[in-house]
Order: structure tokens, then sequence, then C-alpha cells
């Protein structure tokens, strides 16, 4: 694999921990199983973005979605993976829904903080910070 392929590679070791995660824990994989794997999920995603790329380009889009991965992995002959990724991205679609619908019942959560006087002995000008919580990354659970 030369530099510019393997800059767009995942990280070999990413591609290992995903296969060790299915092996036995005794089992070992060699430099070189570790690498052809790497090549091939390479190739996997540059072939399943290509065509997904190809349906946008004729419908005059230049936004790969996930119902276009969909469609472009049913086109090539994955229709196991087509229907398990559809499932995923139904699932993910939801939640995302959820999160939007909590966030709009949740009251304004705008906090301040109290005047610093040390800061205003250094600078005579009063201090006062509002935070607001990002709902994109405040954890909530559900």
């Amino acid at each position: 694999m030369d530099q510019e392929e393997q800059d767009r590679a995942l990280p070999i070791a990413n591609v290992g921990r995903i296969m060790k995660q299915i092996l036995p824990p005794s089992a070992k994989i060699s430099k070189e199983g570790k690498q052809l794997m790497q090549e091939c999920v390479t190739e996997f995603i540059s072939f399943v973005t290509s065509e997904a790329s190809d349906k946008c380009h004729k419908e005059n889009r230049k936004t790969v979605n996930g119902d276009d991965i969909c469609w472009a992995l049913s086109s090539l002959g994955f229709d196991n993976y087509a229907e398990a990724i559809g499932r995923y991205l139904h699932k993910y679609r939801q939640a995302e829904r959820e999160k939007i619908n909590q966030h709009k019942l949740q009251p304004n959560t705008t906090k301040l903080q109290n005047y610093d006087e040390s800061a205003s002995k250094t600078d005579n000008q009063s201090r006062v910070t509002d935070k607001v919580e990002n709902p994109l990354t405040t954890n909530q659970s559900g």
C-alpha cells in the first residue's frame, strides 16, 4: 500500500481491534492479516461510496446520505448489509428525533456565574458569563 492509499485507509490498530472482537481471546492475528483486511475494508468503503456518489451526481445532489449508502449496498448485491444498515439508520434517526423532542420540552438552561471580585479589582469591570448548555454535547440518558 503506497503512502496515498495508507493516508485514506482505516488505522491498522482499529482494524486489528475490530477483528479481535470476533475472535476467541486466545487468538492472534498476523500483521499480514491485519494489512490485508485494512486494504479490503478500504476498497469496500470506496466501492460503496463511489456507487452512492454516482447516484447523487445523476440526481444533481452533492451530499451522500445514509439512504444513498443503503441503496448502493443493495445495488451492488449486498442486500443483507443494506437491510442491516437500513435498520440501523432507522434507529439512528429515531434517536436523533427523540433528542430534539426532549430538548424542546426542557426549559431554557441558562446559567450565570457570580460576579468575580478579583477581576473587578484589576480592570474595574464587572464580569458576568452566560453559559448556555449545548443540547448536542449535553449527556442525556434515554
